[in-house]
């Protein structure tokens, strides 16, 4: 047998190895849906209703953001 030939096989076996464990991955995922998990995700924080998740709340920090960089890049030009 070839070194060619041998190579040729070994990668053969390789891909064919790395097929059949990402078949039995899928099909492991696949046994996971069956669980019953009740999981709670709301935690009633200290700040109540979870402001942290309002758009607006991101919006208005965003604006803040960029007005206190704006100010800052503007703030070297003073001209004496």
């Amino acid at each position: 047998m070839t070194r060619s030939n041998l190579l040729t096989k070994i990668q053969f076996l390789t891909l064919a190895l790395v097929a059949n464990l990402a078949a039995i991955m899928a099909k492991a995922q696949d046994g996971a849906a069956d669980l019953k998990v009740d999981v709670d995700v709301d935690k009633g924080g200290a700040m109540g209703d979870g402001w942290m998740s309002n758009p607006l709340v991101w919006v208005i920090g965003a604006l803040v953001l960029i007005i206190i960089i704006a100010l800052v890049a503007r703030g070297g030009n003073n001209r004496d």
